[in-house]
């Protein structure tokens, strides 16, 4: 019994290792038509939702180097997202699918080795989408950019309006 459980602690630490991210959540009463129907919006958004115990995910925590805190929030009936891909996309389906369903609860996670609390994963998911996020910076680093080219460019066409104005006045 114990190489099971060594082994199911490292196939869970190297799940858990190549996450960014790993959210808590209480998945108390949810049945599993509903559970399953989370886990396949979770896969569409790039997240795995996976059952373990809590004393496994303990050990692996710890091995991970997680902080402490996050052994306070597992108990009871908890359930793991882990993901390689946008921790926001993985928690606007948590929040829009709690919203819907009145569960699951998010209890807490981690993100790149920090512990975020409930409020944090709420603020996750209120961010905006990575690519509006990228694209909001593409313009605020071309603003400069372009101001430039347009005060460079302004003399010239100035210059182009004076003369043109002076060939209209003379024709």
């Amino acid at each position: 019994m114990k190489a099971e459980k060594t082994e199911m602690i490292a196939a869970l630490l190297e799940k858990v290792n190549a996450s960014p991210f790993l959210l808590v959540v209480d998945y108390t009463g949810l049945t599993v038509d509903k559970f399953d129907e989370l886990r396949k919006r979770l896969r569409g958004a790039g997240a795995e939702l996976h059952v373990y115990k809590n004393t496994l995910v303990r050990k692996a925590s710890e091995q991970a180097g997680y902080p402490e805190k996050l052994a306070s929030v597992l108990s009871g009936q908890s359930a793991f997202v882990t993901g390689e891909k946008d921790v926001c996309a993985a928690a606007k389906v948590m929040k829009t699918f709690a919203k819907e369903f009145q569960k699951p609860e998010v209890k807490g996670g981690v993100l790149d080795g920090q512990y975020l609390e409930p409020s944090g994963v709420q603020a996750l998911a209120d961010l905006p989408s990575r690519e509006i996020l990228l694209a909001k910076l593409l313009g605020t680093l071309q603003a400069p950019a372009s101001t430039l080219v347009r005060l460079l460019n302004e003399p010239a066409a100035s210059l182009a309006r004076v003369l043109q104005a002076k060939a209209d006045k003379a024709a």
